[in-house]
Order: structure tokens, then sequence, then C-alpha cells
């Protein structure tokens, strides 16, 4: 069995683009773990998720902001400012989110730009967050780290949406490796906000497909991650 998963980064409030989100997940009827910035997430999108429930909450950060020096690659939780700090933070996002989504918020932390420091990845279970995603090879071997490896942008030099043509590929190179014996989950990466129509068209094609094939398996995210929502706490 293929396993998949979805993540969308970056909400904080209730937007026509959130609303188009969760109709696509609707439809198809797929758990959604929804990357939450907890400094700017609003009482409103807490009334609207909890109407969900198959979307998950992960902790995206704290505010989403950058303080990697210039010249390094944008980093919010990098081992460039003193590690309290960071974790004070950390724990105060935690903190909110199990406030604002208490049947919905997982102790997952999803580190803006898919980027943290080793110390701070070290370190994010003192305050409550065991689990952990970024982008790309997983590589730790932790039970509780679970990436995505499919995002339907590409970012560099300047944020374009991927071609049909790229994204299938992207796909199925992921699917040549589980069939060769990788059993991680395959991960799909959405930005809502800063869909275009093309990125909505793609996911509606990508979903139709997979939602309902006999050899794909969509766990819900708390299942994925193998940790019970708002259980852990600082």
């Amino acid at each position: 069995m293929l396993v998949f998963w979805w993540r969308d980064d970056d909400a904080e409030k209730v937007t026509p683009q959130i609303e188009r989100l969760l109709t696509l997940a609707g439809r198809y009827s797929l758990p959604l773990a929804l990357a939450v910035i907890p400094k700017g997430a609003t009482a409103d999108l807490a009334t609207r998720l909890a109407a969900e429930p198959n979307v998950a909450v992960l902790q995206h950060g704290w505010r989403h902001k950058r303080h990697s020096p210039d010249g390094e690659k944008k980093m919010e939780l990098g081992d460039h400012r003193p590690l309290p700090e960071i974790l004070g933070e950390l724990r105060a996002g935690c903190e909110r989110l199990s406030m604002l989504f208490p049947a919905q918020f997982l102790p997952v932390l999803v580190p803006p730009w898919n980027r943290i420091g080793a110390a701070v990845t070290a370190a994010r279970a003192s305050v409550g967050l065991a689990g952990l995603s970024l982008f790309g090879r997983e590589t730790s071997g932790d039970p509780h780290s679970i990436n995505t490896h499919l995002d339907i942008f590409a970012w560099q030099p300047a944020r374009v949406p991927l071609t049909r043509a790229q994204a299938f590929a992207i796909l199925c190179r992921e699917l040549e490796g589980r069939l060769a014996g990788d059993n991680r989950p395959i991960g799909i990466l959405t930005h809502h906000l800063v869909h275009e129509e093309a990125n909505w068209a793609l996911l509606d094609e990508l979903f139709a497909m997979l939602a309902d094939h006999p050899a794909v398996s969509w766990p819900p995210i708390p299942e994925l991650f193998g940790l019970p929502a708002t259980t852990a706490r600082p």
C-alpha cells in the first residue's frame, strides 16, 4: 500500500483561498494537515476549522519572521538567536494553538521555509513539540518526523507553479522509491494563499486519481505522526 498525506502552509485567518482549500479536501474526503502561524492565528479560523474533522492543525513556527542574516537562506528557527528565546516563542505558539484548536492541534512543528537549526531540532520536544515536518527526504529515523516531497511550486529564482509534467515527474520518482522498498509516506505540499488556477487544477486532477485508488492509503494525520492531538504540553 502506498501512503500519501497532504500539508498546506501559512494559514492564519479565514480567506477565500482557505475556503477553496477546504472545499477541495472535502470533495475527496482527504485528511489535511494545516500548518498555522500561531502569532497571527485568529478565533475566526478556529471556529471555521472546528467544523472540519479531517483537518489537523500543525505549528508553523511562531510568526513566520526571518531571523537569518542577509546572504543566508531565510530561517525563523535557525541557530542564529539564543536557544531560550526561540524555545520561548515556540512554547507560546504551542500554548496558543492548543487554546484555539483544542480538538485539532497536533504537536508537530513545521518550520517556516522548511528550515530549522540543529539545536532547535534537538530541543523542540522540551516545549511540547514532539513531531517535525520539513520538505525532502527524511534522514533522522525519528518516527514522529514526516516530510513532504512534492511541492507544487518551484521557488527559485522566483515562485512559479510547477507544470503538470514537472509535478508528475516528481511524483513518479517518489513512487519508484516506494515500490523499491521505501515505506515512508509521500507528502504533497501546498500554499493556499498563493495558488493560481493552474495549481488548483493540478491538485484536482491529482486527488481525483489518488483519493480512491485501491493501492493508496490516506491515514488520519495524528495516526501518520504517531501522536495524539492536544495531549503534549510544555
